[in-house]
Formats: C-alpha cells, structure tokens, sequence
C-alpha cells in the first residue's frame, strides 16, 4: 500500500535460507592463528588473515569510540583528501560495511559521489581503511577505473570508512537530508528475544534514519535469516515516512547497478550466491 505523502523509499531482498551439512563444516581445518598487523607495503592489497576479529559486536558495550559532536565538526577532508575543498559531504552510507565489498563495488559507479562505511569492530575497520588506501595508491586496479574525466580524480578517492557506532552517533555524523541511500546488508540477525532491541532496524532506529535521509531518499536491506527479513518488513511498513518499492520499479528508475551490489558485493552475498543451485 503506498501513501501519498510517504516521501522515503524501502527496498529489501530476501536470500533463501540455505542450510550448511553440519558434518561437513565440522571435517574443515581451523586456519593457523595470525596476527592483526596490516601488510608493510601499503600499496599490497591486505589480506584478512591479518585481520582477525570475532562476527559480530554488542552495539550496546562501551567500545571507547570518538565521535563528533554534531555533523559540522565531522573531518570529511581527512576522509577524503581530493574532496576537501568541493564542500560535498556522504550522500551514501553503508551501516554495518564488513570487509567493504559494497564500498569498492559502489565507488566506479558513482566517481563523483561521497560513500561512507561504518562499521563498529575494529580490524574490520583496519582492513577496509588499509584496502582503500591501497585501491587509492594504485593508478589503475585490475577492477577499478582509471581517473575520470568528469572528476579529475582517481579511482576510489570517494569512499572511506569509519569505525562507529550508527545506532548511538549516526546523527553525529549525518546532516539532516543528507543521505540519498542507506544500506543495511546482512546485519546481525541477534536471533533470541531479548537480543531483539539490538537490531538495526526498530522503530526508535527508523525515525534516525528517516531524518538523515533526503525525500526519496532508498533504504535498502539484505538478508539471508527470515525471521529478520520478516522483522525488518513489519517494522518498515509500519513506520509512517517509508513505502516498501519493488526491485522492478528501482531497476526502470536507474538503480540495476545498485541492485546488482547489494546482492553480490558483500562477504556474505558472494557466499550465498555460490550456494545458490
């Protein structure tokens, strides 16, 4: 049911459940312990071996992070050093970003337009900073563009990563309107009940995410857990600022690529994807 005066959009993707042989994960060898030291040489793609850090984190704990205090106090030059005097700020933001595959996918696409990862668990947040700077550094990847004569710029001068906590200071970060997508792709499904206020999408959340979002502004999530994928659906339709868009009316507006992304980008998305028969 679509409302007149909804200004935002949802769009949400639901992957089949796909269930592991239990036996045959437990044959496969744990992988030798490494350390968290990045590669010396920062133009050397880092390896996640050198990154090890637990699935997930509690949202909730003290993590001692430092954060701005409001959006104009936000160092976007220092994020992006070839942007700092174009006075553009993040019109996408990847919540929960993991090791960045949706980052680096999103970056040739949209060469003039700032994205933003956050992501809350600090190796993460090591590697995907460590591999841009290293994508940055190389004048032409073997998937990435060269620079862009509509730019100027080189390749993945336009994302960057943060590590935070966007369920306590994403308006630290965000300018009202600021946003024109917000992508939430494979969360922490949190699966017991009393782990449910620890979700990403829940009603105190979505009024955060509407402000930070421009009028037809897109929030787009994935997941392979149904229970979430049916928790996200009710919470969204129920909030009074967002209408649920089908995947056919986004790809006739434009946003194929985008789709295409969202679903193949990430850790997760490849994984699923090879299991898919």
């Amino acid at each position: 049911m679509i409302f007149s005066l909804i200004k935002k959009k949802v769009f949400q993707v639901e992957i089949l459940k796909i269930y592991l042989d239990s036996s045959a994960m437990a044959k496969r060898k744990r992988t030798p312990a490494a350390t968290s030291e990045g590669p010396k040489d920062a133009r050397l793609l880092p390896q996640k071996r050198f990154y090890r850090q637990r699935a997930h984190a509690n949202p909730f704990s003290d993590h001692s992070l430092e954060y701005p205090p409001n959006p104009d106090a936000f160092n976007i030059a220092k994020l992006y050093p070839e942007y700092a005097d174009s006075g553009k700020r993040p019109e996408f933001a990847d919540i929960g970003c993991g090791f960045g595959g949706l980052l680096i996918a999103l970056a040739p696409l949209f060469p003039d337009t700032l994205i933003l990862g956050v992501e809350i668990r600090v190796q993460v947040t090591k590697y995907v900073q460590d591999r841009i700077a290293a994508l940055r550094l190389t004048e032409k990847s073997a998937k990435g563009p060269a620079p862009t004569p509509e730019t100027g710029r080189g390749p993945y001068q336009n994302v960057a990563c943060i590590r935070g906590n966007a369920m306590k200071f994403l308006p630290n970060y965000m300018q009202k309107g600021q946003l024109s997508k917000l992508f939430f792709l494979f969360p922490d499904p949190h699966f017991k009940a009393r782990k449910h206020k620890a979700r990403i999408i829940s009603p105190t959340l979505l009024a955060e995410y509407a402000y930070v979002l421009r009028p037809g502004g897109i929030i787009y999530t994935i997941t392979d857990v149904k229970d979430l994928h049916e928790w996200m659906v009710e919470h969204l339709e129920a909030f009074p600022l967002f209408e649920r868009v089908g995947e056919d009316e986004l790809r006739n507006e434009g946003h194929g690529p985008v789709l295409d992304a969202v679903k193949t980008a990430t850790e997760e998305g490849k994984k699923e994807v090879k299991l898919l028969p």
